[in-house]
Order: C-alpha cells, then sequence, then structure tokens
C-alpha cells in the first residue's frame, strides 16, 4: 500500500515573490516600516536599505528626505490609504506628522550642506549604487510581468494551499457560539466569555448580576513620562557645542548652521524614540520646525560676513601703496585715499569688501573716480546724495564717475568697487 502524499502548502509570506507594488512593513520595522518594505519589493536584505539611509541621512540629509516621503506617500501592507492621503483629509496622526518632521530635518540638513561639494557628490554615487543595486535585484528576481509566482509549481502549491487561519472575532461582537439556544428557540444572555480559544476580556458591569457589582473599576496606571524635556536640555547643548566650537574658526553663518544642525539632529532623533514610544509632545515638534527655519535662514548668510566685530583703517600714503583688495569680515572699516596722488595719465584700480557693517571711503580731491558700490541689504551714500538720506533696501548697486573740481590740477583715475554685504557703503571726498 502506497502512503498518502501530504497536501501542498503555501510558503511562508516572508519568502513569497515580492508585491507588485512596495509595501511598508508592519512585522519588521524598526521606525516606520520603509526600509523593511522596499527590502521585500526588491528581495533585497533590509539591512542595505537601513544602512544606506543611515548614511545619506548624516552626510546631506538626503537619506531623511527619502525616508519622510516615502513614509508618507508609500501605505502600510494590508491597507489601501497612504499617510499624505490621510493627512490631506484631516486625520492627522503621530505617524504623518513624525514623516513630515523627517523631511524638514533632511531639508535643513541638505540646505547646510550645499557649499561642500565633496559631501553631495558621494551622496548622490551612494543613492545610485544603492537604486541600482535593487532595480537589478527586482529584475532579476522577477519571472512573471505581472507580479506571479516564479514557476508553475509555486503557482499550484499556491492554488493548492488551505485558507489563512483567521483570528477569532473580538470578546463583545455577536456570535453565534456565545448565544446558546434555549428551548423555546430564542438565544439566552450573553456569556462573558469565549466557549473556546484564547481567554476574554474582563465582563463589563452591565453583564454582571446586580448582587455582583462593584465599585467603579481602578485607574489605569499611568504611561511612560514625556520625554519632551530632556530631548529639549540635550538639544540646547548639542546646538550650543557646534556653535562654541566653531564660533572662532568660521563665518557667522556656518557656525550658526553647524549649531542649529547639530540641535535639529537631536531634535529628529527625540521624535523618532518618541515615535517608538508613543510620546510624541507638540512643542518638540513645534521646536523642531523652528530650528528648521533658522536653519534655512542661517544657510542664506553671506560667508563674508564674520563672527568678530572689528574696527579697521586703511591710509595709503602713495598710489604704489595701494593694495589691489581691502577685506573685513563685520565691523567698521575706512579706506582713506585722500594723500594717494594719482599721477596724469595713469589709473590706479582696488577692492575694498566689508560682510557686514560699514564702509567709509575717503576719495583724493583733484582725481576723476570711477565708483561701483553695492549693498546686499543696506545702503549706498555717494557724494551729490541729500544729508541724512538713508535708504535701506535690497540689492543696491549704483555707479558714479565723479569728475575732478574746476581749476584742480590734472591727476589720474582711481577705480574703486566697493561691496557690503549687510551694511552701508558711503563714499566723501576728501577736504581741501
Amino acid at each position: 500500500m502506497t502512503q498518502p502524499t501530504a497536501p501542498p502548502t503555501a510558503p511562508p509570506p516572508e519568502h513569497r515573490f515580492p508585491p507588485v507594488l512596495p509595501r511598508r512593513t508592519a512585522r519588521h520595522k524598526v521606525v516606520g516600516g520603509v526600509c523593511g518594505g522596499l527590502g521585500r519589493y526588491c528581495d533585497v536584505d533590509p539591512v542595505i536599505f537601513r544602512i544606506a539611509m543611515g548614511v545619506l541621512s548624516v552626510t546631506g540629509g538626503i537619506g531623511l528626505i527619502f525616508y519622510g516621503f516615502a513614509w508618507l506617500l508609500i501605505p502600510l501592507e494590508g491597507e489601501e490609504e497612504n499617510e499624505a492621503r490621510r493627512a490631506l483629509s484631516g486625520r492627522v496622526d503621530g505617524a504623518a506628522l513624525v514623516a513630515v518632521l523627517l523631511a524638514l530635518l533632511g531639508c535643513g540638513l541638505f540646505l547646510s550642506m550645499l557649499g561642500n561639494d565633496g559631501t553631495l557628490a558621494f551622496s548622490a554615487l551612494l543613492s545610485l549604487a544603492v537604486a541600482g543595486a535593487a532595480v537589478w535585484s527586482r529584475r532579476r528576481t522577477a519571472a512573471a510581468p505581472d507580479g506571479g509566482p516564479r514557476d508553475a509549481a509555486t503557482a499550484h502549491a499556491v492554488a493548492e494551499a488551505p485558507p489563512e487561519a483567521k483570528a477569532p472575532p473580538t470578546p463583545d461582537s455577536p456570535s453565534w457560539w456565545r448565544d446558546p439556544i434555549v428551548k423555546d428557540g430564542t438565544t439566552g444572555p450573553v456569556a462573558t466569555g469565549y466557549l473556546w480559544g484564547p481567554p476574554d476580556a474582563a465582563p463589563s458591569a452591565a453583564a454582571l448580576p446586580r448582587d455582583r457589582r462593584g465599585a467603579a473599576p481602578a485607574r489605569r496606571p499611568r504611561g511612560p513620562r514625556g520625554i519632551a524635556g530632556f530631548v529639549l536640555l540635550l538639544a540646547l547643548v548639542a546646538g550650543g557645542l557646534g556653535t562654541g566650537l566653531s564660533w572662532g574658526s568660521q563665518p557667522l553663518g556656518t557656525s550658526l548652521q553647524t549649531g542649529l544642525a547639530c540641535a535639529l539632529a537631536v531634535f529628529g532623533l527625540g521624535l523618532v524614540v518618541g515615535s517608538l514610544l508613543g510620546r510624541i509632545g507638540g512643542g518638540t515638534i513645534l521646536l523642531t520646525v523652528v530650528t528648521s527655519v533658522l536653519l534655512v535662514g542661517a544657510s542664506v548668510l553671506p560667508k563674508e560676513i564674520s563672527t568678530q566685530w572689528m574696527r579697521t583703517e586703511w591710509r595709503p600714503a602713495t598710489a604704489a601703496a595701494v593694495a589691489p583688495q581691502y577685506r573685513l569680515g563685520s565691523g567698521m572699516a575706512t579706506l582713506d585715499l585722500g594723500r594717494v596722488a594719482v599721477p596724469p595719465g595713469k589709473t590706479v584700480s582696488t577692492v575694498a569688501e566689508v560682510g557686514a557693517g560699514r564702509l567709509r571711503v575717503v576719495v583724493p580731491e583733484d582725481a576723476t573716480v570711477r565708483i561701483r558700490a553695492r549693498a546686499g541689504v543696506g545702503d549706498v551714500r555717494l557724494p551729490g546724495d541729500p544729508v541724512n538720506d538713508v535708504d535701506v533696501a535690497p540689492d543696491r548697486d549704483r555707479t558714479r564717475t565723479l569728475a575732478p573740481p574746476a581749476g584742480a590740477k590734472p591727476a589720474g583715475t582711481l577705480d574703486l568697487d566697493l561691496a557690503v554685504a549687510l551694511g552701508q557703503v558711503e563714499v566723501t571726498r576728501a577736504a581741501s
């Protein structure tokens, strides 16, 4: 006699062919299930995606940007709606907020790295390498255009497999085996527990007889304490250390970006930990958004602005002593060219720049002066302007040629290129 063969069983869900569309996984997730879902979709170990996301997050913020938008746009397995659609319909929950804040954190870090070409090039190469490996693995494992099983044997096994076992209904839902039929054909009172299966929940007070009803149930124990205060303290310490360590060696914008990026990284880590613990505070979210906005503002500050305020005066005595360029980071600078005698037929050129503050230039009384003065945000005052006429505006750019006064001795030409990123440029004639 031949023994009957066992019917084929369906392979576990982890070993089935990857789905047609990516889905975030809820069984093996670490934060939002994005890397686990991408690993299953591309048939790649999700650890590869997690390592790549971590590296891309700290080397330019691209990983956080991608993870945040993927969390918003890729639905969870077993669901049809993604977090972005829920948020647009007014059903905002903690997962959508964390995804948005991760994307904002990534955008802030990316803006702070715009000047670092090497880091951005490395992030771009790593992103292309991971994307290429994922696409190659997806195409290698694909056998059917509709995402079906890889061969006929697997298809037959899946088709002949019995249906998956389902959990019993919830304890409070009506079911026929919990409503016993009495002699008159009606159903009796609802039982307080399952007749089989897992233990039922405690019966409600309404289902108990009056003589068994007691006092009000005890209060539930309080959940874990919030971590907002601890996260805020760490963010302040990280921001202060980042700014303080780079204050003397970096421009103002770079120093502020370093401190704000450190604080933003602490806030982002706190939001991730809070999402895992189920304790996401509105104050932490607000501070994270404010820090991101400040980081964006610090990233657009001119690099010429330094962290030290100084007073400088340059006084060349001859035309040969005029330097090609004068620069000051922040403070009050005076370029006195009143004693410079430019020989007739000669041209002396120089450039004077101040990051933030005031640039005052004194020109000779008998020379022809060609001036181009620029102010990123501020005011430009040239000889002949009304007294006390201060007009602060962005992108001020004025060009003028000052002719020597009547009766002056012939002299050469002085060519000046003056610029202030934030402040005032003032040009005056030397007194006779």
